[in-house]
């Protein structure tokens, strides 16, 4: 039986893939193992949204070359996709494969040829299988895969193809089939997630699909995963608001608080128009956790620019943010602009950000410090006696317990907050 090792970077989608690769090659034969342990094969999954992932990737390259030295190395994910000569010259890989290539991995493993396929000509939302997943509590499913809008700065639609969403029926069969699996909740992730459906004959809408899944109560929690501000409907807020199973969680892209720069990026919304959708989270879902994506040194971002960004952050009611520095992506509009911020500048925003994020994430975390809150219990340390688990609105708790409790919801008083999370005690009901 020969031995993978999986390594995965970037968003959920590729996690949910790596998941679905894994089922695979044990469906095939194949013993997976840690990618820190030897192994026969060595699959790193990468990611392209930065220069920092592709770094990243390469590391993990050379890293599984050392680690056995007689392995077989593949790169596939994102960064294979676009970039596959870059991968190609690396004498410690062995294969190249693209995103697409990942529906038949098992097959394709051991080939000796580079296979990436032109994504951009895929028209079909065809998922990959998957009925389980290594956490055991939280599972990815993908129903909506590639990207139409070209956004100055993002390489992803030229490494995940056009729009394509998966037919309802085989999302509700990938729910059902987690949901007999003992799964507790399970995330909607997408590439483009709030276009789900608009490429359907006849076309529906996220907001239909989570609609169905609310109606068969197959889980007990439902989250969803980073939906385009302009796509955050006032039916999928409502809807949010009446649900016993969606959680009080929205991601949502920024990238700017500056009309200027959001212009420049192509986005679709301005800054008063996101100011507008928090307030409205907020009203409709007082205690909801609100993420962001936001970039730090666009193009041409001026000092008022980002102090416009920064400003617009301080203001609105932020649980945490992704802070991405900006970085030059071969072949997007972004990469031939004018007014590229020197790197030093860049790292500083991004500082700027991050740190405002912390503060904001610290003052969320606390304003439930004596609040009853539910957790579905992830895992349990036998060394500490303690459990920890994620709440509806994406609190990390930690609380003494046993093992029984994982995979299970818990009532739990929260005591205090560090940066990253919270501790409590255990109350009330078990489910």
């Amino acid at each position: 039986m020969k031995r993978v090792a999986i390594s995965t970077l970037g968003c959920k989608t590729n996690q949910f893939e790596s998941a679905a690769m894994v089922e695979q090659l044990q469906d095939a034969g194949f013993l997976i193992v840690p990618f820190s342990e030897p192994s026969d094969i060595y699959i790193i999954n990468s990611c392209t949204v930065t220069a920092r992932t592709d770094a990243e990737t390469r590391r993990l390259i050379r890293r599984a070359r050392r680690l056995n030295p007689e392995s077989r190395i593949v790169a596939t994910g994102c960064y294979a996709q676009v970039a596959p000569g870059e991968l190609e010259n690396m004498p410690e890989l062995d294969s190249v494969l693209g995103n697409q290539e990942k529906q038949n991995i098992a097959a394709l493993l051991e080939s000796s040829d580079h296979q990436v396929s032109d994504i951009g000509v895929v028209s079909i939302g065809e998922p990959l299988k998957l009925t389980s997943f290594a956490e055991h509590t939280r599972a990815f499913l993908q129903v909506q895969n590639g990207c139409n809008s070209f956004c100055a700065y993002c390489i992803v639609p030229y490494a995940r193809g056009r729009s394509r969403s998966v037919l309802p029926e085989d999302v509700m069969q990938g729910v059902r089939d987690l949901a007999a699996s003992s799964f507790k909740e399970i995330v909607l992730t997408g590439i483009h997630l709030g276009a789900y459906g608009l490429d359907l004959l006849p076309a529906t809408s996220l907001t239909s699909l989570v609609r169905r899944i609310e109606e068969e109560a197959l889980v007990p929690r439902l989250r969803i995963g980073s939906v385009e501000p302009n796509e955050v409907s006032n039916d999928l807020l409502n809807l949010m608001t009446e649900s016993h199973i969606i959680c009080a969680h929205l991601h949502l892209p920024l990238q700017s608080g500056s009309d200027a720069v959001l212009r420049r990026m192509g986005r679709g919304y301005t800054a008063a128009d996101f100011r507008d959708l928090t307030a409205q989270i907020s009203a409709a879902l007082p205690d909801a956790f609100i993420g962001a994506d936001v970039i730090a040194g666009f193009p041409g971002e001026s000092e008022e620019e980002f102090a416009e960004t920064v400003r617009l952050i301080e203001d609105l009611p932020f649980s945490d943010l992704h802070v991405f520095p900006y970085s030059r992506r071969s072949g997007t509009r972004a990469a031939g602009m004018p007014g590229h911020i020197k790197p030093h500048v860049v790292t500083e925003r991004a500082a700027i950000l991050r740190g405002i994020a912390a503060v904001k994430k610290r003052a969320f975390f606390e304003r439930f410090i004596g609040k009853e809150v539910r957790i579905l219990v992830q895992g349990y340390d036998i060394k500490t006696g303690r459990c920890r688990g994620l709440s509806r609105n994406y609190i990390s708790v930690s609380f003494s317990g046993d093992i029984s409790l994982v995979n299970r919801e818990v009532s739990v008083v929260i005591t205090e907050c560090t940066g990253d999370g919270c501790i409590g005690n255990i109350k009330g009901k078990v489910s």
